[in-house]
């Protein structure tokens, strides 16, 4: 049997993502743990699958601007990869062209080649065609959402955050204090690049190493908002309502020194196990994993029996709008409704929460939204309708203001 290719890879994962109800980032997983792709090649497939999700509709619009008639879904998704190599990844031209061919059945060969081949002919007034197109199509974004960032940012910072969405993010991690410190860190793996802004993060390159030994752990430093705002103290009982996979779980764990009590919950049985393997690999002993649905079931009698806690962080689910770069198909699966039926689900688990917190302790809400929905309209709901809660503080991150991922955090107090 004939080894599939970077490009054969790619293409079954996109077939894959359109006719299941899979996330991007599993499928292309598992894409490329059952194929026998060396490095180089897996790299390509990666870039590939996410390239083209991140500029479908960019790419169906060169499509039909050479062919209008009806195309099969199937062949469709072979012209993406096609058009992607020629218009964005600059493949070199033979190779986007032949190996993209061989990838369909004989019988549509033919229409692929004379479309590809025509695309490389005609590759600058394509561009210009294309630019000249609405932002939605130029950028591949949905347009509801472009309206709505256009309604709340602005035009300006709508068209760099769409750009910002469409860039594969750089690798960038926390170096893990309760293991190593910067300088040792700094030492040990020399192609580590500081960041002039974020003390305690650096980009690099590949992991190598560094994960596996839990030196650090990869996340935007946009996620240490949450924490840094929690303020959490070493000896302190707290509790993070919404833990896996356990990056923000860890940073607190940093925060207090390894001394305390830190009660990290999630509903989902397989993240709870995700959860547990990274916080013994980065070395958090304080930490006590427990199962709990808070939309769903009564409170776990391990979270009962250590309330009321110092602190709690509730980072909620959300439509992760603020990592639309890294999570590259949210934008495909967004509906214009979701925004309030998240709200909704927030309010609730920040209400089936909050009353195990003590008087006078700090309550962390956070999201990875940049929607005002379930940012400050969730907080002002929240501070109206609970008298137990008032507000001290927010902070955010926005891409196109801060140069990381979007978040949002509101540091509340239990006041009776």
């Amino acid at each position: 049997m004939a080894q599939i290719s970077a490009r054969g890879v790619a293409l079954a994962a996109l077939r894959t993502w359109r006719t299941k109800k899979q996330f991007s980032d599993a499928i292309i997983s598992e894409a490329l743990a059952t194929s026998a792709l060396q490095s180089p090649d897996r790299a390509f497939a990666v870039e590939l699958f996410y390239g083209v999700l991140r500029n479908w509709t960019l790419l169906d619009f060169w499509i039909s601007t050479l062919r209008s008639g009806r195309i099969d879904v199937d062949l469709r998704d072979i012209l993406r990869l096609g058009f992607y190599q020629i218009f964005i990844a600059k493949t070199a031209e033979h190779a986007a062209v032949n190996e993209t061919v061989e990838l369909a059945a004989t019988r549509q060969r033919s229409i692929v080649n004379a479309m590809l081949r025509s695309a490389t002919r005609e590759r600058q007034q394509l561009i210009e065609k294309a630019n000249a197109q609405p932002l939605d199509v130029r950028a591949s974004h949905p347009k509801f959402l472009i309206e709505r960032w256009e309604k709340h940012f602005g035009a300006d910072a709508t068209k760099v955050s769409c750009q910002w969405n469409n860039r594969p993010p750089p690798i960038y991690t926390r170096i893990n204090q309760l293991k190593i410190d910067k300088q040792a860190f700094l030492e040990r793996y020399r192609d580590a690049r500081t960041l002039p802004t974020v003390s305690n993060f650096v980009e690099l390159p590949w992991l190598g190493d560094a994960l596996g030994a839990g030196d650090c752990y990869v996340q935007d430093p946009s996620t240490t908002i949450a924490p840094e705002i929690l303020q959490p103290q070493p000896g302190e009982k707290i509790l993070d309502a919404c833990a896996a996979p356990g990056g923000k779980t860890a940073y607190i764990a940093e925060l207090m020194q390894n001394r305390g009590l830190l009660v990290a919950a999630d509903r989902d049985p397989a993240r709870l196990k995700l959860l547990d393997e990274n916080l013994a690999r980065l070395g958090v002993r304080i930490a006590k994993v427990v199962h709990q649905d808070w939309a769903k079931q009564p409170i776990a009698e391990e979270i009962l029996r250590e309330a009321p806690f110092d602190r709690i962080l509730i980072d909620v689910p959300c439509s992760n709008t603020g990592v639309m770069r890294r999570r590259v198909d949210v934008r495909w699966r967004l509906k214009p409704g979701d925004f309030a039926r998240m709200q909704a689900r927030q309010t609730h688990i920040v209400r089936a929460v909050a009353p195990l917190l003590k008087v006078g302790g700090i309550l962390v809400y956070s999201t990875c939204s940049v929607e005002r929905e379930e940012n400050e309209d969730v907080v002002e709901e929240l501070i109206e309708t609970m008298s137990i809660l008032q507000l001290d503080e927010t902070k955010s991150s926005l891409p196109f203001r801060d140069g990381f991922d979007g978040a949002f955090t509101a540091q509340l107090r239990r006041c009776s």
